[in-house]
């Protein structure tokens, strides 16, 4: 930073002067740009303002009482202050200066001893100099680290967190509805940094310019490129947290907002920015690793799910129906098109009830959702408008969107256990994922969404559907189908499937039209014949139904 009028008078060849303040004390935290050494009282015209004045005033002693308009023109001028040399027996110009100085906004400082002055210019010129140097370092320096950060593409908490190492103090990255995307805290913790994050932020005016604004005094920059603005980056601090260097702070805001907005005509759209924070936030919660609840509510809060007393996890599992054997789609890229359509879906009917949500994908193919409630009874209206969310419409051909596929997405929903803390909430989104992987077995779901007990004996063969065991058990009871199936006969694999669905009840599969009772006794005696078991012998049929359940489950 630039020398004070303060520090040059504390340096040693003006110490040892006797230095003192005729007046203008207010002005000694003014930095000095340049100092200027003059023996003329009309010098105002040389200057351009934040020079630090040397005189002998030698013509001051002569016209004592020029020495009012003489302060008055180098404060019109822009002076950071002035400094006299006064030695041997000048009364009348003491006296005068010290009559100006009263009234005087600029430091005017009188010395008795002996000064040289190109001693003092050769200091203060070698101070300014070093800042200049060390600004234009720090400035490189700062364009270098965001230009590479750009050149990676780095994600946005990459490119905060550097916003925050650099400044020294918390940066919070926000978009427009004023949640947080982003943060990187500076000795301040989450709870405090966060807290109603939605009220302070919306009494925070949004300035054209990087200024500070708002109750808080927030330092903010816009971030988005000339009409497409999408968020802003704030150090939610007043200017004492930041230190003295404000300008510097501006800079690397700066930078860092043109970086993020780099990024995101890269690589990502804003949703997705909002998705990206909610997905990190859902796998922080998931393993809190010593998160606490207040943490845990504080960084929710900033992401628009308020505080309530009770919690839903949920999981939505997309599948594509074929006959009892959901498929996942093997575009990636279509895969994550339906998460992103699905999520806007929610995000739209959330904001239609009573309730908050965080949401975001958790793996390919599953989205995971804790929904805040305000009360107990609002939990199966509101499922009921998130099930008819996710089995919304599908974009058409011809349309802009993504042309619908052959055979539409089907949301599969899983229901964790209502729960009172957020922190368990989120630790039950593994239950609710277990729950839709379970119920996306089943050949007919005709319900909107499946808790633990619907899906019963499938979900614990869900569970097991990697045991060794379980896979040497499938294969020795339906070997023989199977190896049916492989060679072009998967009518008898179906026929099972339709006759453990039906309790054995043959006479029900013949009225059902499905196969006419001759063929149907016929095919179904050779499925005994192939199997080699009693199908009319209720445990034998238990048996095949627990295996049929588990190889339809593993071959998803």
């Amino acid at each position: 930073m630039l020398p004070t009028v303060s520090a040059v008078l504390e340096l040693p060849v003006l110490r040892a002067a006797d230095p003192s303040v005729l007046g203008g004390t207010a002005g000694l935290d003014s930095p000095v740009r340049w100092v200027h050494v003059s023996e003329i009282l009309d010098v105002g015209g040389l200057l351009s303002g934040g020079e630090l004045v040397l005189t002998t005033g030698l013509e001051l002693e002569k016209s004592p009482e020029a020495s009012a308009s003489f302060i008055h023109s180098l404060e019109a001028a822009g002076a950071a202050g002035l400094i006299v040399e006064l030695v041997g027996q000048r009364q009348r110009s003491r006296k005068a200066l010290e009559k100006a100085a009263r009234t005087a906004s600029m430091p005017v400082v009188i010395v008795e001893r002996r000064v040289r002055f190109v001693q003092v210019t050769e200091i203060v010129h070698r101070m300014i100099v070093a800042d200049q140097l060390e600004r234009v370092e720090r400035a490189r320096d700062v364009h270098e680290a965001f230009t590479v950060l750009s050149l990676e593409s780095a994600d946005t908490q990459r490119v905060v967190e550097q916003a925050a190492m650099m400044i020294g103090a918390s940066v919070v990255l926000e978009d427009l509805s004023h949640l947080v995307l982003a943060y990187a805290g500076q000795h301040v913790t989450t709870t405090d940094l966060l807290d109603d994050w939605e009220r302070r932020s919306r009494t925070t005016p949004f300035p054209s310019l990087t200024s500070r604004s708002g109750p808080e005094q927030w330092l903010q920059a816009a971030v988005g490129v000339r009409q497409q603005v999408w968020g802003r980056l704030v150090v939610p601090m007043p200017p004492a947290a930041v230190g003295a260097d404000e300008d510097m702070a501006v800079m690397v805001l700066e930078r860092a907002a043109q970086t993020l907005s780099i990024n995101r005509l890269a690589d990502r759209d804003q949703r997705e920015l909002s998705h990206h924070a909610q997905a990190g936030l859902l796998n922080s919660l998931r393993q809190p690793r010593g998160l606490s609840e207040a943490e845990a509510l504080a960084r929710a809060g900033s992401l628009g799910l308020k505080r309530s007393s009770y919690y839903v996890p949920l999981v939505f599992r997309t599948a594509f129906p074929a006959w009892g054997l959901p498929v996942l789609p093997t575009d990636p890229f279509a895969g994550q098109q339906d998460e992103r359509e699905l999520l806007e879906r929610l995000a739209k009917a959330v904001k239609s009830t009573a309730g908050t949500a965080l949401a975001a994908s958790i793996q390919s193919g599953s989205v995971g959702m804790i929904l805040a409630l305000p009360a107990r009874q609002q939990e199966e209206p509101t499922l009921q408008i998130l099930a008819e969310a996710a089995a919304g419409p599908v974009a058409e051909a011809g349309s802009g969107a993504r042309p619908t596929p052959a055979v539409p997405p089907a949301w599969i929903i899983g229901v964790g256990r209502m729960k009172a803390t957020l922190l368990e909430a989120a630790a039950g989104i593994d239950e609710a994922a277990h729950v839709a992987e379970s119920a996306a077995t089943l050949r007919e779901t005709g319900k909107p969404y499946y808790r633990a007990t619907d899906v019963r004996l499938r979900g614990l063969l869900a569970l097991l559907r990697k045991d060794p065991r379980v896979q040497q058990f499938v294969e020795s009871e339906l070997s023989a189908v199977l190896r049916a199936e492989a060679e072009g006969k998967g009518e008898y694999l179906e026929l099972l499937g339709r006759y453990l669905g039906s309790g054995g009840n043959k006479a029900a599969m013949a009225r059902s039209g499905y196969l006419s009772r001759p063929t149907l006794y016929a095919r179904l005696a050779k499925l005994e014949e192939l199997l080699g078991v009693d199908l009319d012998d209720p445990e034998s049929r238990t048996s095949l139904h627990v295996a049929l359940l588990a190889h339809l489950i593993r071959g998803r």
